[in-house]
């Protein structure tokens, strides 16, 4: 399927941002950083957001690759890609952190790294395998060097308003408080199981053409 509007361009951000998430991140990032000067959180904020959006790129330009030197489908990869995507917003629509993003050993181990700025802030907290999946599936659709482009600078816009979220997160958390946070995860963990019905439709299309009429 190739995009052909900037509809589909605004899509991948949407759920691209819905499944990252950042607001929802905020209570763990003040939590990780809490023994942190100014400076060291300023830092954790910077690398965090590039750590992810590196991640994503890298993803973004290898994921096919990837997929074909294991023999996977995309039409496959779509169904595996949504059910994931669908189980972590049923977590989020609990306001929860979905398992698939971060354990409870990962999110213990956390407290005792030195530095929490790339694991498990960019990954798997932020750059998990739902956004992992999402760009592999949107990476697939073309393959000009201007449409990568495109999805590259989006990615990179979300990393910048990571960066920006993270650095006015105590702010955001005194605003919002734990319910407003609670309502913005819902909301996204909604947007999140469009996303993944979405895939795995289009993928279940893919594999039975029966089921396309």
């Amino acid at each position: 399927m190739i995009m052909e509007s900037s509809t589909e361009y605004i899509k991948f951000f949407a759920a691209l941002l819905a499944i990252v998430n950042p607001v929802g991140a905020i209570p763990i990032f003040i939590n990780l950083t809490s023994g942190l000067n100014e400076i060291e959180r300023k830092g954790v904020c910077r690398i965090s957001a590039l750590a992810t959006g590196l991640i994503l790129v890298v993803v973004l330009f290898t994921g096919e690759m990837v997929l074909r030197f294991f023999g996977i489908t995309i039409a496959s990869f779509r169904v595996g890609g949504g059910i994931l995507i669908l189980l972590m917003s049923l977590s989020m629509l609990h306001a929860q952190i979905s398992r698939v993003r971060q354990t409870k050993e990962e999110a213990l181990a956390s407290e005792e790294r030195d530095s929490i700025a790339v694991v498990p802030l960019a990954t798997p907290l932020l750059a998990g395998p739902g956004a992992i999946s999402t760009v592999i599936l949107y990476a697939q659709r073309q393959s000009t060097v201007g449409y990568y482009l495109i999805l590259a600078s989006e990615i990179a816009l979300l990393a910048l308003l990571i960066w920006f979220l993270f650095r006015l997160a105590p702010f955001i958390a005194n605003l919002l408080g734990t319910t407003g946070i609670n309502v913005v995860t819902r909301l996204m963990g909604l947007v999140m199981a469009a996303v993944g019905v979405e895939f795995i439709a289009n993928g279940l299309r893919q594999l039975f053409p029966v089921l396309a009429g």
